[in-house]
């Protein structure tokens, strides 16, 4: 799919889906950004499920041109400033504002002030967050490390639906916990635990569309106690309620 050539940030209230590369989920409550003009995304969307998501679209005008001229003794890299920051899950600041955007209800000269501003916070919150990481500038990882947590990501494929106790996954990798939670984040983005989150609900995503199982028969199989707690994290993933999600997946 072409994208239009500009940047964008929004938060996901309702999703479900994966991108494609590189893969990972989409998931209620992540921020995403997307770089327009100069490569193709790729995603996966699941047919009828409800997206809700509000963002902020900056087309290069305004970051080549205005920005510049407004601010010149000022460099910085806008487009990577806001990757740096996609998939993020623990950047409230930015999800206020959007929350703020999603719910303001001004007109005329007042909107125009308000869009305005907030355009130019969200901006100054992502070039914050990306200056705070350039400053961490960690070495990549090395062959043997990946090589570990791709030994750690087998095991969770074929245990996800077993409780997996952290310092088996420490064995696993022959790393320290420490090194293991932090490897594994700069790897895949997430921690451990929201990764295998993540790979139990795309299985419960396909026992729901493709069985007749129970709400309690699939968080068993899944490997929750309660089917309240598998339908409080199915929602928080993806916006709805798992008797909804099949009831929509299954729509004519």
């Amino acid at each position: 799919m072409a994208i239009p050539e500009c940047i964008s940030i929004q938060r996901y209230d309702s999703i479900s889906g994966e991108e494609l590369d590189p893969y990972r989920r989409l998931s209620a409550g992540d921020i995403q950004t997307i770089g327009g003009g100069k490569q193709r995304y790729r995603a996966l969307i699941h047919k009828r499920i409800p997206i809700h998501a509000v963002g902020i679209e900056i087309l290069p005008a305004y970051y080549e041109n205005f920005l510049k001229e407004r601010y010149p003794d000022i460099c910085f890299d806008l487009p990577a400033a806001f990757q740096s920051v996609d998939q993020a899950t623990d950047f409230p600041a930015m999800s206020k504002l959007l929350f703020e955007i999603e719910n303001y209800r001004g007109e005329g000269a007042a909107a125009t002030l308000f869009y305005e501003a907030k355009v130019t916070e969200a901006i100054a919150l992502v070039v914050d967050a990306w200056k705070r990481q350039s400053r961490k500038q960690e070495k990549p990882l090395s062959d043997a490390d990946r090589e570990s947590l791709q030994n750690v990501v087998s095991y969770i494929a074929d245990h996800y639906a077993f409780d997996i106790p952290l310092e088996h996954l420490v064995s696993i990798a022959c790393m320290s916990e420490t090194k293991l939670k932090s490897c594994f984040k700069r790897q895949f983005g997430c921690s451990v635990t929201q990764y295998i989150q993540g790979r139990r609900m795309s299985q419960v995503e396909h026992l729901l569309i493709n069985t007749d199982f129970t709400m309690g028969q699939i968080a068993q199989m899944i490997g929750y106690t309660t089917s309240s707690r598998f339908a409080e994290l199915f929602k928080k993933s993806t916006g709805i309620l798992p008797i909804e999600y099949r009831k929509i997946a299954r729509r004519e």
